[in-house]
């Protein structure tokens, strides 16, 4: 056995099926969470993360969420095929979200975004505001709802871009002033009574789904919804049904139902519906490449020109020997780690945009010199090695903002997963730093970087720093993004079949925080939290 490599150095039965549509494809994976592990350690590996907002739904088995990048990039950066969007119309209270909700558990696919029509009502004008407070204002017309917004919306999201979604309150018939955010996911759906009215709305819809329940339990329905969830009261709610409601519906909802590709009757009750519409969604979405499509798109290439070393001075390499020896204290380590950092950072630092500026010193001389020519800088780690980084920034730049990202692997399919988001307001005016201790095959740094670019941060303006890249990782950020600079202090040549940096440091996190290793002592930090 040869010895580890030193370090030199997608009506049938109650459901009718009106036409069939193009195939449409979108990334996905097969499972959501990696396993939980079996084996036992004095201390376990911990993650830094917040609580932000919750999950759509909670089943028995696992957690669907419902913000989060599509979970592969291709080595261009970019999604292969946009998301798959499901368009749910049918009448008030039908159950569109209920069936919304169900297709989304039974899809078993990580990044789902629902998408309800009632967000984009549109502002009401002081009249229209007390039509509404005397429920004699029609919510259930086209007119009331904002169409542009929505198309607009939908093309980012299916893009896999983030859009701002304005929250909708029914109570006051008014726009709330938050709003909320949401990201490009695997999956689209979304649900309203005018799922079906516009055009060019319908041209987005890979999949139409008419919700058809009988009118009668709408009605008790929404007169449960309108009083408990609304502070209506029983005669106002029934008042606004015969005026608006029921026209609405015989005239420009049910009209819609013959452009749907399936109708589901009775809604939620229908589960052979809804298995259908699930079996046909995954017969459409696409098989994910995976991380080996990057392995090979830039064998033999030369290093980029965005790529900055740390010039390798005897110091620098004996300090890299240290890290590097797996008999390595903790303690140093850590310590010579801290050092490295320290170094890195003073190095990204003399990349920045510096101009020409006269001080005036205490002599009453004037001295030409340099003043950066920025606005702010941000840091942004990728947890959990990222943030190891962060006192060694907050050292040399004065009152810097920072920002975390969580970016983990599923352990079944290899796909790295965003978790967690926290950025600074008004990051788009700052240069940042993006900070992530190892990157072997550059998928967590895309997706980072990324997601940076979904919050209008100039790719010119990000730095990606790291204190060991494997060319592989290198040529596929730089590939991806060519005017994001990338600086680090080594970079090795080969990875692993497992996808691990060869020579390598090992698992960063584990040794720097003194957690136990994977029971096979693999370097799992690389691949689960810096890719």
């Amino acid at each position: 056995m040869s010895s580890p490599p030193s370090y030199p150095g997608i009506r049938i039965s109650g459901c009718r099926a009106l036409r069939a549509e193009g195939s449409s494809n979108a990334e996905s994976l097969d499972r959501l969470l990696p396993p939980v592990g079996t084996g036992h350690s004095p201390r376990k590996r911990t993650t830094s993360q917040c609580k932000s907002e919750p999950p759509l739904l909670r089943t028995s088995k696992r957690t669907i969420y419902t913000a989060g990048r599509p979970p592969w990039y291709n080595e261009h950066g970019t999604q292969s095929k946009e998301a798959f969007a499901i368009g749910l119309g049918g009448g008030s209270a039908s159950g569109k979200t209920t069936v919304a909700r169900m297709i989304i558990e039974a899809l078993d696919v990580p990044w789902v975004v629902l998408l309800s029509m009632d967000s984009f009502y549109k502002v009401l004008t002081e009249q229209q505001q007390e039509q509404a407070a005397h429920n004699n204002f029609n919510f259930d017309h086209p007119d009331a709802f904002d169409f542009d917004l929505i198309i607009s919306t939908l093309k980012k999201l299916k893009q896999g871009k983030s859009v701002k979604v304005p929250i909708y309150d029914f109570t006051t018939h008014s726009r709330k002033k938050d709003w909320k955010t949401l990201y490009g996911a695997n999956v689209i759906i979304f649900e309203g009574i005018m799922a079906f009215a516009d055009k060019t709305l319908l041209e987005l819809l890979d999949m139409k789904i008419f919700v058809d329940t009988d009118s009668d339990i709408r009605l008790v329905r929404r007169l449960r919804r309108d009083i408990s969830e609304r502070g209506r009261d029983i005669e106002g709610v029934i008042k606004q049904y015969n005026k608006f409601v029921k026209p609405s519906f015989d005239q420009y909802i049910q009209p819609t139902m013959r452009l749907a590709d399936i109708v589901v009757p009775r809604g939620s009750g229908n589960t052979v519906a809804i298995d259908l519409i699930v079996q046909h969604v995954h017969s459409q979405l696409e098989e994910v490449s995976g991380p080996a499509a990057l392995a090979s798109a830039h064998q033999c290439h030369p290093l980029p020109r965005t790529l900055s070393v740390l010039k390798s001075t005897p110091q620098v390499r004996g300090m890299h020997t240290i890290i590097r020896d797996k008999e390595t204290s903790r303690d140093e380590f850590i310590f010579y780690s801290k050092r490295l950092m320290r170094l890195l950072i003073e190095h990204a630092l003399s990349f920045l945009p510096f101009q020409d500026c006269i001080v005036r010193t205490p002599q009453g001389q004037d001295y030409a010199g340099k003043c950066y020519a920025g606005k702010q800088i941000t840091g942004v780690s990728i947890l959990r090695a990222g943030e190891t980084m962060e006192p060694a920034l907050r050292a040399v730049c004065k009152d810097v903002r920072i920002g975390t990202i969580l970016i983990q692997t599923n352990q079944l399919t290899g796909e790295p997963e965003l978790h967690y988001l926290r950025l600074p307001k008004d990051i788009s005016d700052d240069h940042v730093i993006l900070m992530d201790c190892t990157v072997s095959t550059g998928a967590a740094a895309m997706m980072a970087v990324r997601v940076l670019l979904d919050h209008d941060v100039p790719e010119d303006k990000i730095f990606l720093l790291s204190l060991l890249m494997a060319e592989m990782g290198v040529h596929s950020v730089a590939y991806a993004f060519p005017r994001v600079r990338i600086i680090t202090t080594a970079v090795d040549k080969r990875v692993n079949d497992l996808f691990r940096i060869i020579p390598g440091i090992g698992n960063f996190g584990d040794r720097y925080f003194g957690t136990d290793a994977v029971p096979d002592g693999s370097d799992e930090e690389e691949v689960a939290y810096t890719g």
